[in-house]
C-alpha cells in the first residue's frame, strides 16, 4: 500500500522531502551519495503531506510552548519566526520573488527577475503583509480555540498548502528549462490524486478549531486558490516555477488560517 505506515522506504522518502522542504539536521541515510541532492519529485510527491504535517506540527508545537507565558500575539510571532527558520524561509523567498516578477513587461524579464537574490519594493511588501496575516490569523485563532486547537489547525494548514500548491508542478509544464522545478521532476497526476487524499485525512485536524464546515471551506479555498495560480503562472511566465510554486503554499496557508478563523469566530 503506498500510505502503509510500516513501509520502510515511506519514511525514507519522507526524511529525504524534509531536508528538501525545511533546514532540520536530519541524519544522512544508508546507501546516500549525495544528502543535499534535489529530490525527485515524481516519487517523493507522496510523502509531501506528511512533510507539511510535520513542520506545521513543530510550529504548533512552538505555538503551544510560547502560549504559556505569553499573549497570543507574542506566541503567533514566535511560532510564525520559528517555522520561517525551520524551512530557512524556503516558500516566503517565493513569495517575495514572485511578487517582485510582478514588475517585468515581459515573461524573460519575469523569470530574471525571479532568479534575481535581491529583494524589491513589491517582494518586501508581500512579505510583510504575507507574514502579518499568519501572525494576526494566528492569533485569533488563539484567541478564539486555545493554543492546542490552533496547533492542530496549523498541523493541517501545512499539510494541505504544501501538497494542494504541487498541482502547479502536475499542471503546468516547467518555465525554463532549468532551476528547481525543472530538476525536481513532474509528478504524476495520479501520484498527485492519492497524496490529496492523505492530505484530506490530516485536514481533520482543523476540525476542533473551524468545525466541519470551516474545514470544507478551507479546502475549498485551497482549491480556488491554486486554479488562480494557474491561470496566473500560464499567463505571467508561459509555465510553473518553484518561486510561485512557493508563493502560492503561502496564499494557501495564509488562505485556510484565516477561513478556519472566519468560522471559529462567534
Amino acid at each position: 500500500m503506498p500510505f502503509a505506515m510500516d513501509n520502510p522506504a515511506l519514511w525514507r522518502d519522507t526524511i529525504v522531502a524534509l531536508r528538501f522542504f525545511s533546514r532540520l539536521p536530519l541524519p544522512t541515510l544508508p546507501g546516500e551519495a549525495d544528502p543535499h541532492g534535489l529530490p525527485d519529485f515524481t516519487r517523493l510527491i507522496r510523502v509531501v503531506p506528511l512533510v507539511g504535517l510535520v513542520l506545521g506540527g513543530l510550529a504548533g508545537a512552538v505555538l503551544i510552548a510560547a502560549g504559556l507565558f505569553w499573549q497570543p500575539v507574542i506566541a503567533a510571532l514566535l511560532c510564525v519566526g520559528a517555522a520561517a527558520v525551520m524551512t530557512g524561509a524556503f516558500h516566503e523567498d517565493g513569495l517575495a520573488d514572485t511578487a517582485d516578477s510582478l514588475g517585468g513587461m515581459s515573461k524573460e524579464r519575469r523569470l530574471d527577475i525571479m532568479k534575481d537574490s535581491r529583494i524589491g519594493t513589491f517582494g518586501a511588501t508581500a512579505l510583510i503583509v504575507g507574514l502579518g496575516l499568519r501572525v494576526a490569523g494566528l492569533a485569533g485563532l488563539v484567541a478564539a480555540v486555545g493554543t492546542g486547537r490552533t496547533a492542530l489547525a496549523l498541523a493541517a494548514a501545512g499539510a494541505v498548502s504544501r501538497t494542494v500548491a504541487l498541482g502547479l508542478q502536475v499542471r503546468l509544464p516547467p518555465a525554463r528549462v532549468e532551476g528547481v522545478a525543472y530538476a525536481t521532476g513532474t509528478p504524476r497526476e495520479a501520484d498527485w490524486h492519492r497524496a490529496l487524499a492523505l492530505t484530506a485525512l490530516i485536514a481533520v485536524l482543523a476540525v476542533p478549531a473551524g468545525g466541519l464546515f470551516g474545514t470544507l471551506c478551507g479546502l475549498c479555498v485551497a482549491g480556488l486558490v491554486l486554479l488562480l495560480a494557474i491561470r496566473f503562472a500560464d499567463s505571467h511566465v508561459g509555465g510553473q516555477t518553484g518561486d510561485i510554486t512557493g508563493a502560492t503554499q503561502q496564499v494557501i496557508e495564509i488562505a485556510m488560517l484565516l477561513t478556519l478563523l472566519a468560522a471559529a469566530t462567534p
